[in-house]
């Protein structure tokens, strides 16, 4: 028996504990993660990570088979992995916004 699962969620390797999607998801659609429903709140594009199960505080999130970061608050299946419940392990800044501004302010202190 398989367990449903939407077809624009990607497992990268058996042993990931986040879907990459292959395709955006609608805010207000209704999907199917591992075999349960899950209402997406919010408009999630190509390439975003959601939970393919129960993640706990504290745990690594595995991508393509590797550690990837590490949650600071519990995640529920289906729910979106990203800044707002994951840190990277590896990298201080985890957006483009504050990669940019750390750069800003190193090129202004190297001008002087």
């Amino acid at each position: 028996m398989t367990v449903q699962t939407d077809p624009r969620l990607l497992l990268l390797s058996p042993d990931d504990n986040v879907f990459v999607l292959r395709g955006a998801i609608d805010a207000g659609e209704v999907i199917m993660v591992a075999g349960a429903e899950v209402h997406i709140s919010r408009r999630l594009g190509l390439g975003h990570k959601i939970a393919a199960r129960f993640i706990a505080s504290g745990e690594k999130i595995i991508k393509y088979g590797a550690p990837i970061g590490s949650t600071f608050c519990d995640i529920a299946p289906g729910a979106h992995v990203h800044l707002h419940n994951l840190a990277s392990d590896y990298t201080p800044t985890h957006s483009l916004t504050e990669s940019h501004a750390s750069h800003d302010a190193a090129m202004k202190g190297s001008a002087t």
